[in-house]
């Protein structure tokens, strides 16, 4: 099965270092127990019991250190932390965020050259030690142009910082929290334009460092903080310039792939429980289960749940492959975020039609997913923001494919060091994509062959009705011109891996009954703009289908579904 069954843990592990981690994990919440992991949560309690298992394990030491810095089971490996991204939001999306934020502030220092701060992150990794980053800030977000926070110059290798951050996981406790601001003299007197961006480590627990408070009434903490003229020198800096500017996007471009990881585990224990509740009530002699329109919302969010980690997983291999030559990767590891979470989304509302009020009550899961899982699309970039990003690719994807290296399933127990090296982030209109037809004609199943067709209007759309300058300057256009884009690219992976995943036809098929769908909503959307041309709207109009209907196809997917009544339910 696709699906995370902490009873029965499937994914193929390269090592045996690894099996325990993800088994440790499981059952040290496990042992907790629903009703103890409910009342923290409702009493909003900082989840120390679990940092001091993360450090008595090592466990945050083994998957984010480097191996040039650790020991003998230290790697940043994505196969892996897939897992245990999953694993942490399957029992509790503020478990989960300790460790993200600590992902985030990790990845401008190991982007750094400065090895003396990585080897003392290294061992305060050993010790239990989380880590933040400081980015945001109140007035301007994460504009990172508009950055207030401030470095000032001393000279002979001292400076103080002044200046304050805003929603900074982890900001209370962090042993390191990398900042970024900018000087108040060029860093790199030869580069105008980023001269004088900086990234730079501070203690959390240093008196010049400021906790003011958390800005949300959850257990994480999520602080606002001031630097009041901190003392620092060059050991301290992690990098200036271009090299910080860069280090910025490609420290969101690793860390924001782990937000759809965060929605998998989510949707995955609230169908647990949805199913389980459904399959025990019985209400106007008959069944819950029986009800046609709840089959069709449980096949339905099953499905979307079982491609949205087909996609995650595919996805990553284009991350632990990606070089300077190729970073398909950005395209896709945007989607992740993008896409995954806001299914994600959408799998929870349609469960919520299924276990109905019993959503509400404090003592299941369900109400915690149903609260966390909006976070998810709109931390590390809002969806409307990777958004635009993807867009940027439409060209190139649809009209300029080039022939690519095929890239397998990695597995391999190996450190992913390029995500710390991956160069400028200028050029992405240079990226090239293998041509997706070549995907979707390799598999031919009805409504595969209906969306297929879809996007054949789409490209007519685009090359004979091809939007105006300014319905191209008009975000609310495009925003939906790119849903249809995303579409097509979700699809693209998720028919490249569903043999890897021993996916039976009758599922894809009917993944692809939600595929057409989408697809016909948001063509419908993109008609109804107030600027869509005449020739536009008869384009588009083309594109709405109804999906094939097979019974037998349905019937073989809710026997799926049911299947997982009672296969997993937490200890109390």
């Amino acid at each position: 099965m696709i699906l995370l069954n902490p009873n029965h843990l499937t994914r193929p592990y390269p090592d045996e270092a690894s099996r325990e981690i993800m088994e440790k994990t499981v059952q040290f919440f496990e042992n907790k127990g629903k009703v103890k992991l409910k009342n923290d949560d409702h009493a909003m309690v900082w989840y120390q019991d679990f940092l001091d298992f993360v450090k008595k394990e090592e466990i945050f030491y083994k998957l984010l250190t480097p191996p040039q810095y650790g020991d003998k089971d230290c790697r940043w490996d994505t196969w892996r932390n897939m897992e245990f991204n999953e694993i942490l939001a399957f029992y509790g999306l503020h478990y989960w965020y300790t460790w993200q934020v600590s992902a985030l502030g990790l990845g401008p220092i190991w982007m750094s050259k400065n090895d003396g701060v990585k080897r003392k992150t290294a061992q305060l990794l050993k010790g239990g030690g989380v880590f933040a980053f400081g980015l945001s800030e109140k007035q301007h977000g994460a504009d990172i142009y508009s950055s207030e926070m401030l470095l000032k110059v001393l000279g002979g290798g001292k400076y103080k910082a002044r200046g304050s951050k805003y929603y900074i996981g982890n900001g209370n406790v962090a042993s390191l929290v990398s900042v970024f601001g900018k000087s108040d003299k060029p860093m790199d007197p030869t580069d105008e334009k980023y001269g004088k961006y900086v990234f730079f480590v501070v203690n959390s627990q240093h008196p010049n460092y400021e906790c003011v408070r958390s800005l949300v009434a959850v257990q994480s903490y999520v602080a606002e903080y001031k630097l009041n003229d901190y003392p620092l020198t060059d050991a301290d800096i992690l990098s200036f310039g271009r090299d910080a500017w860069d280090c910025t996007l490609n420290t969101v471009n690793v860390c924001k792939f782990n937000l759809g990881w965060a929605s998998i585990g989510i949707c995955t224990h609230a169908l647990y429980e949805a199913i389980n509740h459904a399959a025990n009530r019985f209400l106007y002699g008959q069944w819950v289960t029986d009800f046609s329109h709840i089959r069709s919302l449980l096949v339905d969010a099953y499905a979307r749940l079982v491609a949205m980690k087909l996609y995650a997983l595919r996805a990553g291999d284009y991350m632990r492959t990606a070089s300077l030559q190729d970073r398909r990767y950005i395209l896709y590891n945007s989607l992740v975020k993008m896409k995954v979470t806001t299914e994600g989304e959408k799998v929870i509302d349609l469960l919520w039609d299924v276990i109905a009020a019993r959503g509400f009550e404090g003592e299941t899961y369900f109400s915690a997913a149903a609260r966390d899982i909006r976070a998810l699309p709109k931390l590390e970039g809002t969806v409307h923001v990777n958004m635009a990003q993807i867009i940027k690719f439409m060209p190139a994807f649809f009209f300029m494919p080039e022939k690519c290296a095929e890239i397998p399933t990695v597995k391999d127990a190996k450190h992913d060091g390029f995500m710390f090296n991956q160069g400028p982030t200028k050029g992405a209109s240079q990226i090239r994509f293998h041509d997706y037809h070549e995907t979707y004609d390799s598999v031919s199943l009805p409504n595969i062959d209906i969306f297929k067709e879809q996007v054949h209007v789409f490209n007519e759309f685009m090359t004979d009705a091809t939007p105006t300058e300014q319905q191209g300057a008009d975000l609310d256009f495009s925003l939906n011109a790119g849903e249809l884009f995303t579409l097509v690219v979700y699809g693209q992976l998720v028919l490249e891996n569903f043999r890897n995943y021993d996916i039976s036809e009758g599922l894809l098929d009917q993944i692809f009954d939600f595929m057409v769908r989408d697809f016909s909503r948001y063509a419908l959307q993109l008609y109804s703009k107030r600027s869509t041309t005449e020739k536009q709207q008869e384009i588009l109009l083309r594109c709405i289908r109804k999906p094939h209907v097979d019974e037998e196809r349905f019937r073989q997917v809710w026997e799926e579904v049911y299947s997982l009544k009672g296969l997993y339910e937490m200890r109390k």
